[in-house]
């Protein structure tokens, strides 16, 4: 009995030690608290336009902005099949840009069609894949936040409250209707254009009769905690490194590659005369000799080379002009296999997505599989 009252009055103690703790943790309501600040609100006072706000950006030189500019427009992307990481689009009637925010399935919070207002101070606008030199050319302008590690112009909004601060949320007006583009005299100059001088860039577009030139583009890392940038840590997929067997397509005859569809090209060889280089910076063995993805194949399984899905740029062109259709390897539809037709010239395709700019070159980034529609 005494055994039982102890164990009933401990159990009493608990609870009421529990209790204390819970009320200790409530808010005490008293008095009345201002309305939430304007920022919270549903609509915003656009300041500027996309075109006028591109304008203020220096290729090369990212820009914290410290003055009240509202930048406004209607999403136009989204990632819940995986093609678009961490960020969404948005777009008015001068051009689209890319709103960088660290939170997954950001489809739940940002829907096609949607208005949404960016309170840019404080946050930065930068570009990226700007590249100077003959062989490079403008990138895609984006708002995130200053990179403290310096490696890529903007970095995303991770925290929630800041989010909340800095994008609004209005109401779903309509999903926008794609600019069809027929003719490479439609195209921007990707050496210099921005949405400020042309309104295709960032914007959703149809491409009308792309066809394959046959030709694709992945960039493999032998080790992704190590400098990615290091030559001797880079394998280009090129047009000029290893194009053996399967020439310029390297034998990738789907969209993307998931970690699976990489190791299956890796172990059968595909990519063997493929040298590990960046520019003139080689992996040389002890002989001095350039060090290609076969001299790491080892044991037959290559464990020298990072295995992972890997994101495809296939090379199409509409008049002779060159677009990237650039695929990111987590997403659901990666390994889906091109129609052969399309791959071996014989029918062209229909493209929507998102008009980018990356090194100069000419991007397309869709939203879902269904964006992809072979012409008959």
């Amino acid at each position: 009995m005494k055994t039982k009252s102890l164990l009933t009055l401990l159990a009493l103690a608990a609870l009421v030690s529990c209790q204390s703790l819970k009320e200790e943790f409530q808010p005490v309501l008293t008095g009345t608290y201002d309305y939430p600040s304007r920022y919270k609100r549903d609509t915003l006072e656009v300041t500027h336009t996309i075109a006028q706000l591109v304008s203020l950006y220096t290729p090369g030189v990212p820009m914290v902005i410290n003055d009240d500019i509202v930048i406004s427009g209607i999403v136009s992307t989204t990632d819940q099949p995986g093609n678009f990481y961490k960020s969404f689009f948005i777009q008015d009637e001068t051009g689209g840009i890319e709103i960088k925010v660290g939170k997954n399935s950001l489809y739940n919070d940002y829907l096609p069609g949607q208005r949404v207002y960016v309170y840019c101070r404080d946050l930065t606008l930068g570009m990226y894949g700007y590249k100077t030199g003959n062989y490079g050319g403008m990138g895609m302008a984006q708002i995130g936040f200053s990179d403290p590690s310096g490696t890529y112009e903007t970095s995303y909004l991770e925290s929630q409250m800041i989010i909340d601060d800095h994008i609004v949320r209005g109401k779903m007006e309509f999903e926008v209707a794609p600019i069809k583009v027929y003719s490479a005299s439609q195209l921007p100059d990707p050496k210099t254009a921005t949405q400020a001088t042309n309104s295709l860039v960032g914007k959703l577009v149809t491409f009308q009769g792309l066809k394959f030139a046959n030709e694709s583009f992945v960039l493999l890392y032998l080790d992704s905690t190590k400098d990615k940038k290091s030559g001797t840590n880079r394998v280009f997929l090129s047009d000029s490194n290893g194009c053996g067997k399967f020439g310029k397509t390297h034998g990738i005859t789907t969209w993307a590659m998931s970690e699976t569809k990489m190791k299956e090209h890796l172990l059968a060889g595909d990519w063997d005369d493929a040298e590990v280089a960046s520019g003139s910076e080689y992996l040389l063995d002890a002989d001095g000799k350039h060090v290609t993805l076969g001299d790491l194949k080892g044991d037959g399984t290559y464990p020298g080379v990072e295995k992972a899905a890997y994101s495809v740029s296939q090379y199409f062109t509409l008049d002779g002009t060159e677009i990237q259709i650039r695929t990111s390897g987590f997403c659901k539809f990666c390994d889906v296999e091109i129609d052969p037709d399309v791959l071996k010239g014989n029918k062209t395709i229909t493209v929507t997505g998102i008009l980018s700019l990356y090194q100069g070159s000419i991007q397309v980034t869709v939203n879902s599989l269904a964006d992809f529609v072979v012409d008959e």
